[in-house]
C-alpha cells in the first residue's frame, strides 16, 4: 500500500497530513500515520478485532476522538493497530457518527516502539474537503 500521509516538520511534536477520496479514507490514513509514529503498523499481526463507535459534534472532534481512541486502546489494552477493516462516517442532526472495525495485536516485545504519544491535540488540526479529496492535519504530543 502506498502511504496516503506525510509527516511535516514540527519543533517538538509529530505533525502529519493524511488524505483520501472521502472522510473515511482520510481518517483511516490518519490512524495509520499516528500508528506509524509509535511503531511500524504494517508489521503488526492482525490477531485481535475491535469495534469502535464514536459520536462527535463536528468533523474535527470526530477525528480527535477517533485517534484518541487508539491511544486509549494502546494504554488500556496494549492494542496496536494493524488494519482498519471497515469505517463508516454518518452525518446526522448536527452530529457525526463513526463506526469502524479494526484489527491488530496486543502488546508484545516483537513490536519495537519508536516513540510514545501522550495525546492528540487540536493544534493546527483541520479537515479540508476539496474536489474528490479530503485532507486532514493532526499534531500529536510526544
Amino acid at each position: 500500500m502506498t502511504n496516503k500521509y506525510i509527516f511535516l516538520p514540527h519543533t517538538a511534536d509529530a505533525k502529519f497530513q493524511a488524505w483520501g477520496h472521502n472522510m473515511e479514507e482520510a481518517f483511516m490514513n490518519a490512524a495509520y500515520a499516528m500508528a506509524d509514529v509509535i511503531t511500524d503498523h504494517s508489521k503488526i499481526e492482525p490477531i485481535i478485532t475491535k469495534r469502535i463507535k464514536i459520536t462527535s459534534e463536528n468533523q474535527e472532534s470526530l477525528l480527535y476522538d477517533f485517534l484518541e481512541h487508539f491511544l486509549f486502546l494502546l494504554d488500556t489494552k496494549r492494542f496496536f493497530l494493524s488494519e482498519i477493516k471497515k469505517i463508516k462516517i454518518i452525518a446526522k442532526k448536527n452530529k457525526f457518527l463513526l463506526i469502524a472495525s479494526v484489527i491488530g495485536d496486543g502488546y508484545h516485545v516483537k513490536y519495537p516502539i519508536k516513540t510514545t504519544i501522550k495525546a492528540v491535540t487540536y493544534q493546527e488540526m483541520f479537515v479540508k474537503h476539496e474536489r474528490n479529496k479530503v485532507t486532514v492535519q493532526v499534531v500529536v504530543d510526544i
